[in-house]
């Protein structure tokens, strides 16, 4: 008896899959790499801002506004530098999945969109190449 193949994109039997993985790293890397420095640059700011602000604070205000300011962006700054660093921890955890096969939540919708777009290139180099061909085998007037 015949086995039952699923079903593969002929991209994928050509031999070009570790292409599409080195691009998927690539992804990868600068996704969650953006957003980790991202996160660290806002951390760093938040340390720089309450370094430079407490003591103006502290001079020209009562002693509680500065302490609930400072506390306020201190807890602001250490949750935007978390959530970016948790955003690019998940990135790249996504994409390792996808890479690896694992069949991460929105593969389907990424493959699906990746198909598309390669359908639609296929189309426009086809069209491209019918009216090259209308144009140079067509009557020439000199």
């Amino acid at each position: 008896m015949a086995e039952h193949q699923p079903y593969q994109p002929s991209h994928q039997q050509t031999g070009s899959q570790p292409r599409y993985q080195v691009v998927k790293a690539a992804t990868a890397a600068t996704a969650g790499g953006s957003l980790l420095v991202l996160s660290g640059l806002i951390l760093a700011g938040t340390v720089i801002a309450l370094t430079i602000a407490t003591p103006l604070l502290v001079i020209f205000s009562p002693v509680l506004v500065p302490a609930v300011i400072t506390v306020s962006l201190l807890i602001m700054g250490f949750l935007a530098s978390g959530g970016f660093g948790v955003a690019g921890i998940t990135v790249f955890s996504w994409i390792y999945r996808y890479v690896t096969g694992k069949h991460p939540p929105g593969a389907d919708q990424l493959d699906l969109a990746r198909h598309k777009l390669a359908s639609k290139a296929r189309e426009m180099k086809d069209r491209a190449e019918q009216f090259g061909q209308q144009h140079t085998s067509g009557p020439q007037t000199s």
